[in-house]
């Protein structure tokens, strides 16, 4: 199994099984981020390019991840992709740069599939 089938699947299945505990904060947390995310005064493409800066900033690889494949479904390209690289790079340090590589190999990984 690649990369991308690894995280979506067990993304998947655990999303599946938290949810099914029918826990009313989680359910609506999950259900906050699914809204802050949808289309409204910015697009979806801009918002998921904030998410994924964020996520990088907050060295979540599995935010970086999500937000990465968002991103290249909303029609980023590979040189905005790196635009947004350079500003979490510039906001959270060279701490973030393990996550760079991180989130390189993934965007190639989504560029190849």
């Amino acid at each position: 199994m690649g990369l991308l089938e690894e995280f979506n699947d067990y993304r998947a299945k655990m999303n599946e099984r938290i949810l099914a505990e029918d826990n009313k904060v989680i359910k609506r947390f999950f259900n906050l981020d699914t809204n802050a995310y949808a289309a409204g005064a910015l697009d979806i493409k801009t918002k998921e390019m904030i998410g994924l800066a964020c996520s990088m900033v907050m060295r979540c690889d599995d935010c970086v991840k999500y937000h990465l494949g968002s991103c290249f479904e909303s029609g980023v390209t590979r040189k905005e992709v790196f635009e947004v690289f350079s500003i979490a790079v510039l906001i959270g340090g060279s701490i973030v740069i393990p996550h760079l590589r991180r989130a390189v190999e993934y965007w190639e990984t989504l560029e190849n599939q």
